[in-house]
């Protein structure tokens, strides 16, 4: 078995996360999004928008700022992208949906939220109903269906009838979804959604299908324990592993053991250490580099948790923190609000992480967060003096160049 610094397996995993390098010189096109999409594989979904919507954070990281619009004409007018259940609510090209037909299938088989497959099983005539007003009418919001019928208290909150109805049909694959102007679901026909040139492929086994997804785990990720992997489109466990132990004996993984890691890893055959990361980015929360918090502290030493959903007065860094990497290492965390009334960019809170600040770190945080105010259209950045970074000691407001 090969073994690997942690120095190397930090720069496998940025570099297989397109974070390792220069962002691209030029204006910013939709092929560059594409690609970025081609890389992470799929990007997670969260509606709080703190800063920006979590989703449109992932590509001005790699790339800087662009055009919002881009992600919208890809994934929801051109359809080269779809919604689907896999790292959480998420989204991914279109051509990944056959090797997910398998948890379409099990969800079918009620592996999946037992109040969706209690009503499906309780009122199958209503089922149909949504589903035919869907075929009609669609896309369509819950609330605009003919017969939403009352809300009923679940676990994720009261939900009418309607809404229960319209995410069976969504985790079964009969259904997927647009969004509107300010990202509420409207629900159509799949095959409106997902182009029939994918939809006719023939469906793989869950076998063929969980292979598959490992190696796109493995190509996204880097150096990744089973654990890792099987996390990166939340597959099942028993069944992954398996397939993971064929994709090593057919040598389309091999496995590696990584400096400090207790578990054994799990890399390509054919990827090849880079010499140096020399990118600066600001990522979400949400980020595929920080989602898996386990994995981020083995492989930075970088501890990170998400505090909106703390008390203020236990929050340690913040509500809304965006972590700074830098090279090969994260160096700091910023918690940041973005203020559209006032076209201002707040800095509520500035850190250093274990003294990793110097001059030149500090002149790279303010040039990423003056990126970020762009790419927001903010024309202010406003830097409170809380944390021990030195941007707290800079002018507390300043008006970007246009």
């Amino acid at each position: 078995m090969s073994s690997l610094s942690i120095l190397e397996a930090r720069r496998l995993a940025l570099a297989a996360q397109g974070l390792a390098g220069k962002r691209p010189d030029g204006k910013i096109g939709r092929k560059h999004l594409r690609q970025c999409m081609k890389t992470m594989e799929l990007v997670q979904l969260d509606a709080v928008p703190v800063v920006v919507r979590t989703q449109y954070l992932p590509f001005f990281s790699r790339l800087g700022p662009y055009r919002q619009k881009h992600f919208e004409e890809i994934a929801y007018r051109d359809d080269e992208w779809y919604e689907l259940w896999a790292h959480e609510a998420s989204i991914a090209p279109v051509e990944i949906e056959p090797y997910f037909r398998f948890n379409k299938e099990r969800a079918a088989n009620g592996d999946t939220w037992k109040g969706l497959y209690r009503l499906a099983i309780e009122e199958p005539s209503y089922i149909k109903k949504v589903l035919r007003e869907i075929e009609f009418k669609g896309p369509l919001e819950a609330k605009n269906l003919s017969d939403p019928q009352p809300r009923e208290h679940t676990g994720w909150g009261p939900r009418s009838k309607g809404q229960l109805a319209l995410n069976w049909l969504y985790r079964i694959g009969e259904v997927g979804i647009r969004r509107g102007p300010n990202f509420e679901k409207q629900f159509d026909l799949l095959d409106r959604i997902v182009p029939s040139r994918i939809l006719n492929i023939a469906t793989p086994t869950e076998h063929e299908s969980l292979m598959n997804l490992l190696l796109r785990s493995a190509k996204a990720y880097g150096p990744a324990t089973a654990r890792d992997l099987i996390d990166y489109f939340r597959l099942p466990t028993k069944e992954a592993k398996q397939a993971l132990e064929d994709l090593v004996e057919n040598h389309q993984l091999e496995k590696v053991q990584v400096e400090s890691w207790k578990q054994e890893a799990y890399i390509s055959p054919e990827i090849s250490i880079p010499e140096s990361s020399n990118g600066c980015s600001l990522v979400s929360p949400f980020d595929p580099i920080v989602w898996n918090r386990k994995r981020l502290e083995r492989l930075f030493d970088f501890q990170y948790k998400l505090e909106m959903y703390m008390p203020e007065s236990k929050r340690r860094f913040g509500y809304y923190v965006l972590p700074l990497l830098v090279g090969d290492r994260f160096v700091g965390r910023f918690d940041i609000r973005n203020i559209r009334d006032e076209s201002t960019l707040q800095i509520k809170a500035s850190f250093s992480e274990r003294k990793a600040e110097t001059q030149d770190t500090a002149q790279k945080a303010y040039a990423e967060l003056a990126n970020l105010a762009q790419f927001l259209g903010a024309q202010e950045i406003r830097i409170d003096r809380k944390g021990n970074f030195s941007l707290q000691m800079k002018k507390a407001s300043r008006p970007l160049r246009k």
